[in-house]
């Protein structure tokens, strides 16, 4: 596999990740009486979506090893 197949991969795993974690979460802040208590929870979101990113950058940048 390419590097740069890897990194539209990690990209479209992050975008994906992010999307199913920040959707729900803003929905219920919206739509809940209880939902303001979860603004506590988005920093956490926020950190982890950040680690995810690098831990998939590493792995779309790690060196391939050698073929033959």
């Amino acid at each position: 596999m390419t590097m740069q197949t890897r990194i539209i991969l990690a990209v479209a795993t992050w975008c994906l990740a992010a999307v199913a974690v920040v959707l729900p979460l803003v929905w219920l802040i919206n739509n809940r009486d209880w939902g303001i208590g979860l603004m506590l929870l988005v920093p956490f979101v926020v950190y982890g979506l950040m680690r995810l990113a690098r831990a998939l950058e590493g792995w779309a940048r790690a060196s391939e090893p050698p073929s033959g």
